[in-house]
């Protein structure tokens, strides 16, 4: 029988002002920083210029991976300079305060000089990731008004130029030449831009209350919803990199994460910049082989990486293995998903280390709840709050009424006492959903827990239907959209099935119009049409064909129950049935 706690023997991670037996302080975290009170907070100023102006101006920030192996460095000082070159350039096209740019590029040094160049200068950066459709594209640059674009030629060309006109806010689009195809028609060259924008400082004043990032989440009704956060969440992606990951100043670290995801931009880029640390930055997607000499070859020594990935690790058996070492490895932490205990033991026995799961959203903007450093570990749990976090366990009573839950091992909602830096401000365009968020000050995390009597939190289940495929939140109801159209297609419902690599596997049920026969051609289509529109991280693996769906009496479709009906679960009250 493997013992139910890791016991671990690490020192804290910040100074004892800011975390331990003394009440967390997030002035102490600033000071760490070199924020003055009433001074400037601009995250591209802290994560580069700080460190270019000091002795770790020339150590690498960034180290790249190409495809082919080959690799590129990228050093505090280079960057600072390269992304004062983007601020001016941005500021020449007309870009000020408070614009939105979006970044299209996947894992290459433009997209980070592109984000960190944008904020520098008080833009607001959305990014997109790199394997949506069009129509993805589409519904967050239209919400949020995007005003400039950086993108690749080939996914300008596949992805943007189809859907251009749809855009009218869009007035610039930075394209990085991927195909050597030289310049396309209202379009600006990369490299061009660059070298005619001056190198003068390009930093605008901003406050730790201004928008910074605006990263879309997907709920199970509406569109995508634009999560704003701002300058000053830059607090909590440090405390929590120094507090939940153990990164240390002279580490090299990789987070696996894509930036278009919440993940990979605040600890593929702010969290470890704000640390002064070397990350690896890998261009090509996931090959087990790669990633495994990559940690071994690049001396990794904190990795942060996604259970989907741990799992087909897991799955590639001991062989993968063989003769392999990782001497500078420290530290091996997992988000996305919850991460089960055989996962966590893996590590043990493969790795050397337990892989330390950790809790938080798009909206925290920040790790909230982890298998810290300074934590024994219970594997299968998510952890306790960290430092500066008040957790709490809630349920609803009649009406609105919620109460806090103290009796341990019972299920409730997750909730956070409003106030930590990264805390999202508000949903682009949507007040109401943002005030349905928060119970007076706490905030509601949609997710079911338990908290043990040590006051270990486990995760339970989702509120709500969002599904969670290779760390992905996917709102069934922006794939329905797509489905429905089809010209064949009279109704969908999406649902999120288990699935052993994925987490799980997005299956759309469809009713098909009146004069429509199912096939397997048509599946294929639709498959094909899905792919195509929404990109195959988003699209459905699966289709099934249904004479009707179930709905409630107010018309929505009931997705618990198409999930309990594929999964063979009982199927509860249906009450609500039409």
């Amino acid at each position: 029988m493997r013992p139910t706690v890791i016991r671990q023997s690490h020192g804290a991670a910040l100074s004892p002002a800011a975390g331990g037996a003394t009440p967390f302080a997030w002035e102490q975290v600033g000071r760490e920083l070199g924020i003055t009170p009433g001074g400037t907070v601009n995250i591209a100023q802290l994560t580069v210029d700080r460190h270019a102006a000091s002795a770790r101006g020339d150590q690498p920030a960034f180290r790249s991976v190409n495809a082919d192996g080959g690799r590129r460095s990228l050093t505090y000082r280079e960057l600072a300079r390269l992304t004062d070159r983007f601020g001016n350039a941005l500021k020449s096209l007309g870009v000020g305060k408070g614009d939105c740019v979006f970044v299209l590029c996947g894992r290459r040094c433009e997209l980070y000089v592109a984000v960190l160049g944008a904020l520098k200068v008080g833009a607001v950066v959305s990014p997109l990731f790199p394997a949506f459709g069009p129509e993805p594209i589409r519904n967050r640059m239209t919400q949020a008004n995007g005003k400039v674009l950086v993108t690749t030629a080939s996914a300008y060309r596949r992805k943007v130029a189809p859907i251009r006109a749809e855009l009218p806010a869009l007035q610039h689009v930075v394209l990085v030449d991927d195909l050597g195809a030289g310049a396309m028609p209202e379009t600006h060259d990369w490299e061009a831009l660059l070298q005619a924008a001056a190198e003068a400082p390009a930093l605008v004043a901003t406050s730790a209350d201004d928008p910074a990032l605006l990263h879309f989440t997907s709920g199970t009704t509406g569109m995508p919803k634009g999560a704003l956060h701002v300058h000053g969440a830059i607090l909590t992606h440090y405390a929590t990199a120094r507090l939940a990951l153990d990164l240390r100043p002279d580490d090299v670290f990789w987070c696996t994460a894509d930036p278009g995801w919440v993940t990979g931009m605040s600890y593929g880029i702010v969290a470890p910049l704000a640390v002064g640390v070397t990350s690896i930055v890998d261009e090509a997607e996931f090959d087990a082989v790669r990633w495994l000499s990559i940690l071994e070859s690049e001396g990794v020594n904190v990795w942060y990486t996604a259970p989907t990935a741990i799992r087909m690790l897991m799955k590639a058996g001991p062989p993968l293995f063989a003769g392999r070492r990782f001497p500078a490895l420290r530290f091996v932490a997992s988000v996305g998903e919850p991460l089960n205990a055989q996962a966590v033991w893996w590590g043990v026995d493969t790795l050397g280390l337990p892989i330390h799961d950790t809790w938080w959203q798009t909206e925290t903007g920040g790790i909230m709840v982890a298998n810290a450093v300074t934590d024994d570990i219970k594997p299968g749990s998510m952890g306790r709050p960290l430092p500066g976090i008040v957790a709490r366990v809630v349920r609803q009573r009649a009406g609105e009424t919620r109460e806090v839950i103290e009796t341990p091992d019972t299920v409730g909602e997750l909730a956070l006492e409003a106030g930590w830096p990264s805390m999202f401000r508000a949903y682009l365009g949507q007040p109401e959903r943002y005030g349905k968020c928060f119970a007076g000050k706490l905030y509601l995390s949609g997710d079911l827990v338990r908290r043990d009597a040590d006051g270990y939190y486990w995760f339970v289940g989702r509120r709500d239907d969002v599904i969670k495929s290779a760390g992905h939140l996917i709102g069934p109801f922006e794939v329905e959209s797509v489905l429905m159209e089809h010209p064949a297609v009279a109704e969908a419902g999406v649902i999120g099935k288990p699935d052993a690599l994925a987490g799980e596997a997005i299956k759309a049920f469809l009713t098909l119009r009146r004069d429509v026969a199912p096939s397997e051609a048509l599946r294929m289509e639709l498959l094909a049409h899905a792919r195509r529109r929404l990109g195959a991280a988003v699209a459905p693996k699966e289709i099934a064909f249904a004479e009707c769906l179930p709905h409630t009496r107010s018309g929505k479709i009931m997705r618990r129950l198409l999930k309990a009906r594929e999964l063979g679960l009982p199927e509860g009250d249906s009450s609500t049935l039409e």
